[in-house]
């Protein structure tokens, strides 16, 4: 099987390229599993350059793939990577989606006027969307993490709690059985705080009769994973069940209409439909969902602004909600792997709706 670097340099023909210089550290660990701060990468045909500087030395010499050649800068990592540059014209891409403007002014006065600097997009990135088994081993592990701690959050009850308090223990549980850390700031948000779609939990408790959202997920040697569940404290009253009701409805329709082939807007239409139908317009305003990999929003994208084709392999959310300012809010997220005939659900807690205490 090629390896990602491989696969990288097969597409460089494509655009046009004969080289690329990839400055993204999340790239840079997903060419050469290089966990540091500070790494760049060369790439071609003939070329797997990995520099890094002194601090990372030792760490690059264990944790860099053996296809490439890894180098300690004496100075600038840039300027060390230049100094390898085949001679003769060239075209050399760089992430121009994520390299500064004073990147680029450095970039254009090391490197040898005959070499011909491309902005370069999407070439990593279109790689990662699809995920490998290794890959998907390690996001399985993160999401099991995440699940046990909110089981273990929920069974020492809500009642009494602050948000902010719940949210601190709920991310130390993760700690202790094995994540990183969290993969994003944990959102625990009660009554008409749940109403704000990224809201920051409180010092202020919860209390009897409100609905709780919470959207948490856990790291797990660099994989990412979340999830989001609504649970009431006691009971909701008619109208968050109805409500809720109405959400887990549309994020099944939403599971069952994910598999190879399918379109992210249409998918996002099929959800935002059913809400939009039941008189919330103006209560869901997000995207349907986003893939999840080494970072916790990354390509492919379901909305009604994405142009994304789902495949087999991709790892995505699927998540809508309804937000009624001053009342509450309710959202339900399931993490899925993308199948040629569906999709495979990560999360293992169920979702009707749940009485806690």
């Amino acid at each position: 099987m090629s390896t990602r670097a491989e696969r990288l340099s097969d597409a460089l023909a494509g655009a046009e390229l004969d080289l690329l210089l990839v400055t993204n550290l999340v790239h840079v660990r997903y060419l050469t599993g290089f966990t540091g701060s500070s790494g760049l990468v060369l790439i071609g045909p003939d070329l797997r350059l990995f520099v890094t500087d002194f601090r990372y030395t030792e760490q690059a010499q264990e944790e860099v793939h053996a296809e490439f050649e890894r180098l300690t800068a004496s100075g600038g990592l840039l300027e060390e990577a230049t100094e390898r540059l085949p001679d003769g014209p060239l075209r050399l891409g760089y992430e121009s989606e994520t390299m500064t403007v004073e990147g680029y002014r450095q970039a254009r006065e090391l490197i040898p006027e005959p070499v011909e600097l491309v902005a370069a997009t999407g070439l990593v990135e279109r790689l990662r969307r699809v995920k490998g088994e290794d890959e998907l081993e390690l996001i399985t592990a993160a999401q099991r993490i995440a699940d046990a701690a909110l089981e273990a959050l929920l069974a020492g009850g809500l009642e009494g709690r602050t948000e902010r308090e719940l949210a601190l223990a709920l991310e130390h549980d993760m700690r202790l059985r094995g994540a990183d850390g969290p993969s994003f700031a944990t959102i625990i948000a009660g009554g008409a705080h749940g109403a704000l779609p990224h809201a920051t939990p409180r010092e202020v408790p919860l209390q009897r009769g409100q609905m709780v959202v919470i959207d948490w997920g856990a790291t797990y040697r660099g994989y990412a994973s979340d999830c989001t569940r609504t649970v009431a404290v006691g009971e909701p009253g008619p109208e968050a069940r109805e409500v809720y009701e109405l959400v887990l409805g549309a994020q099944q329709a939403g599971l069952d209409a994910i598999r190879a082939g399918g379109d992210g807007r249409e998918i996002d239409r099929v959800v935002r439909d059913i809400i939009y139908g039941a008189g919330h317009e103006g209560h869901y305003g997000h995207g349907l969902g986003h893939g999840v990999g080494l970072e916790i929003h990354e390509a492919p994208w379901l909305s009604f602004r994405g142009q994304d084709v789902l495949e087999a392999g991709n790892v995505v959310t699927v998540e809508p909600g309804v937000y009624l300012p001053g009342r509450f809010g309710i959202r339900i997220e399931d993490l899925v792997v993308v199948t040629d005939d569906g999709c495979r659900i990560l999360t293992t807690i169920p979702k009707s709706l749940r009485i806690v205490h």
